[in-house]
């Protein structure tokens, strides 16, 4: 089997977010980075053990700077056989999209990986273009994923149940909590890692139709109320005209 899986940078999960000071940039001072955990946990780990039973190859995509390969090695480390690194700062999803897709579409991929979503901007936007700009099926927020032979068998959550799914290759798929198991990279695999390729190409044109205006944090949250036992009366109250639960 050939696999591509594609994998995010995105901030820590314990990262303080701030913007620059007309709130249309991240401010990346003091910033810790890592692999979108959705893509190194689920999407990543479930390839490399499709690749183990069954045989072929895993290939990383990023697209990004220079400043990402370390994030890439660590997938080399925890497994895959070779990254590819498209060079450049994107500034859409689907710009993102299009130069995925104009890598993978010779390359006769037989499954597309994405993590259900990114941490930092939670769109789950890039897998469904790939898979429509390479006319595949796509499966999205995909829990397990079964092979038998050239067809696979997924379950997808669904609200109040689950969604089985058969799907011939090629086909691209997001993976959500339940995919796989976290696997930690060991010091063998860090040492390979080094020694794997990492391809790094140029982008292709592309036309962004969409920019950001600014960002914007979530209001505080107020502070907690309490209310004395014996006035119900101010608690119904509060539920009905502040809460509106009422």
């Amino acid at each position: 089997m050939k696999l591509l899986v594609c994998v995010s940078k995105t901030p820590d999960t314990t990262t303080k977010i701030t913007f620059n000071g007309d709130k249309t940039q991240l401010d990346t001072t003091g910033i810790q980075y890592i692999m979108n955990p959705y893509d190194e946990w689920y999407a990543l780990v479930r390839a490399i053990e499709l690749q183990e039973a069954e045989g072929g190859s895993v290939t990383i995509i990023n697209v990004g700077g220079a400043e990402n390969d370390s994030i890439i090695r660590k997938g080399l480390a925890i497994g895959a056989d070779a990254a590819v690194r498209i060079d450049t700062e994107s500034g859409s999803s689907l710009d993102v999209a299009k130069q995925i897709a104009a890598y993978a579409k010779d390359q006769g991929f037989d499954i597309v990986f994405f993590g259900k979503e990114t941490i930092d901007y939670n769109g789950s936007e890039v897998g469904a273009m790939v898979a429509e700009l390479l006319e595949m099926p796509f499966i999205s927020y995909a829990s397990k994923l079964e092979m038998n032979g050239d067809a696979a068998t997924i379950n997808r959550d669904i609200e109040g149940g689950t969604e089985v799914i058969e799907v011939a290759t090629p086909f691209a798929v997001s993976a959500a909590k339940g995919m796989a198991e976290q696997r930690i990279p060991n010091m063998k695999g860090i040492m390979t890692a080094k020694r794997k390729p990492l391809e790094v190409l140029a982008p292709v044109a592309t036309t962004d139709f969409t920019h950001v205006v600014s960002y914007e944090m979530p209001s505080a949250k107020s502070a907690v109320k309490l209310i004395d036992p014996e006035n119900m009366d101010e608690l119904v109250r509060l539920l009905s005209e502040e809460a509106k639960v009422l």
